[in-house]
């Protein structure tokens, strides 16, 4: 036998099977044909690895056709490994022991994107953009692993870092502690009237966080309430009930789920009085509002409870739910959709019906369906996503800030213009013409890789030339092609000054 046969693997499909078999009637009427394909798989794969050629990988088999099985459903429904588990459980309580930062990895770099204050990170001296080079004497460059699984530990225990920082080697200990995820970062009165509350995810601290916060504000004065949830991407439905709860009164539906399992058809209802069922509400939405962000929205908007404002969210309405699997993995499945109080499906993309090029179909706006508000009666839409009542124009950066930000370019030079412009007092900077001439600099003399749409469609165009051996006579187009793209990224990074420079401000 090449190898030896990963038994968390092989035993996956027949535990997914027997998971299913007892929780759904479809499983039941197809029991024979299930139970056939999953005999089949798994002496395809016993032999495979026991008489191919060359020696065989059984763990990268196995997963490549997880992958492949799973990539014919949604992209929610996903496995889980013991660590992408545990990461799932920290975002849902809220907590973790580790160094309280934000890490990035990038280019096999780990990156501090953001130290939080107060935190070990901070209280050690680390700033963003310092890289991680070295974890307790454990070069980064030579694991494999998620490097930042070393960062975290039991709580009090002492970790050795070694970092670059401009150029520079650094060292510091910093010492672990139990980490707190607020749910809501940041509120404040935005006006001597209005209380602004930003609730950035739905873990198990959502409604507690937002109702300390909407009662701080009440008592600093505030009468009407802002609360933000752009980018925010959703979490619990059962905080998102709790959330709606606070503004909604008892006994009221928030959301209901329908599928073709009969136990996950369910209603979602208010369960307590609620904290403020009069004060004026204002929600906040864009198109990174998903989930747990829309069960909010829309309820509030079904029940003409509050206005929302911004732009259509994201349109991610199907639910999912862990199911256990052995050695601790799990498979998270997509077990229903979810409907706002109105009857409005928020899901946007149908993947079970694509297009010829295998992407999921959206629905044109020609075909939205009209639906009517609980409690005045008010014409709402579907069609995927949140429709806010009064629209903004879009919050979306340009394509070419939207590729300096992906890449990293504004990240970076604001890194480096720290350092060399020591910026003391925060509040009094302002970023200038003279600095952004610097950074368009900058981005040239650095090179800066950001490809736009363009630029990739260009380049697998080349690539498919070279194939077709045709790349000789097209070189000189292809590289005054490509002249012209980057004078055109550089003429559009100044006819979107405006906008870039508001990221450094």
């Amino acid at each position: 036998m090449k190898g030896t046969i990963n038994i968390k693997r092989q035993i996956l499909l027949p535990i997914l099977g027997a998971s299913i078999f007892f929780t759904t009637a479809s499983f039941q009427n197809d029991f024979f044909e299930i139970a056939k394909q999953i005999e089949i798989f798994t002496e395809m794969y016993k032999q495979l690895n026991m008489n191919y050629v060359d020696e065989t990988n059984p763990a990268d088999l196995m997963d490549n056709a997880i992958e492949g099985m799973l990539s014919e459903l949604d992209p929610y429904t996903k496995y889980w490994t013991e660590q992408e588990v545990e990461k799932s459980i920290i975002n849902r309580r809220g907590a973790y022991t580790g160094i309280g930062a934000v890490v990035s990895t990038r280019d096999d770099k780990v990156i501090i994107v953001e130290p939080w204050k107060d935190h070990p990170a901070d209280v050690a001296g680390l700033k963003a953009g310092d890289e991680i080079i070295e974890i307790d004497g454990i070069k980064l460059a030579d694991y494999k692993e998620n490097a930042g699984d070393l960062l975290k530990g039991s709580a009090d225990t002492e970790i050795s870092i070694v970092y670059k920082r401009q150029g520079k080697e650094k060292s510091a200990k910093v010492k672990r502690q139990a980490v707190e995820v607020n749910a809501v970062p940041f509120y404040e009165m935005a006006t001597p009237e209005i209380g602004y509350v930003v609730l950035s995810k739905f873990n198990e601290k959502a409604s507690r966080e937002t109702k300390a916060a909407i009662v701080a504000l009440k008592e600093k004065g505030a009468t009407k309430i802002i609360l933000d949830l752009r980018g925010n991407p959703g979490g619990l439905l059962s905080e998102a009930v709790a959330v709606s709860n606070l503004f909604i009164e008892k006994d009221k539906l928030i959301t209901s789920t329908k599928s073709v399992v009969e136990q996950y058809n369910k209603t979602y209802l208010t369960k307590r009085p609620a904290y403020d069922p009069d004060i004026p509400v204002a929600v906040l939405i864009n198109g990174r509002s998903a989930s747990a962000s829309e069960i909010v929205s829309g309820s509030i908007q079904d029940y003409d409870r509050g206005v929302v404002i911004g732009a259509r969210s994201f349109g991610k309405g199907l639910v999912q739910r862990p199911k256990p699997l052995s050695y601790g993995t799990q498979v998270k499945i997509t077990i229903s959709r979810y409907y706002t109080p109105s009857g409005r499906c928020i899901q946007a993309l149908d993947y079970w019906n694509r297009d010829e090029d295998g992407n999921a179909v959206r629905t044109k706006k020609e075909d939205y369906n009209a639906f009517k508000t609980v409690n005045s009666g008010r014409t709402v839409y579907d069609g995927g996503g949140v429709q806010p009542d009064i629209e903004l124009e879009s919050a979306a950066y340009s394509p070419i800030t939207t590729a300096l930000l992906r890449d990293n370019a504004i990240f970076d030079y604001a890194t480096e213009y720290y350092y060399n412009h020591q910026v003391t007092d925060m509040d009094s900077f302002r970023f200038t013409d003279t600095d952004f001439n610097d950074f368009v600099n900058w981005v040239e003399k650095k090179g800066f890789d950001f490809n736009t749409e363009t630029e990739s469609a260009f380049a697998k165009a080349f690539k498919t030339a070279e194939k077709e051996e045709l790349d000789d006579d097209i070189n000189s187009s292809y590289k005054a092609m490509q002249e012209a793209i980057n004078n055109a990224k550089k003429k559009d990074m100044k006819d979107k000054k405006a906008e870039i420079m508001s990221l450094f401000n």
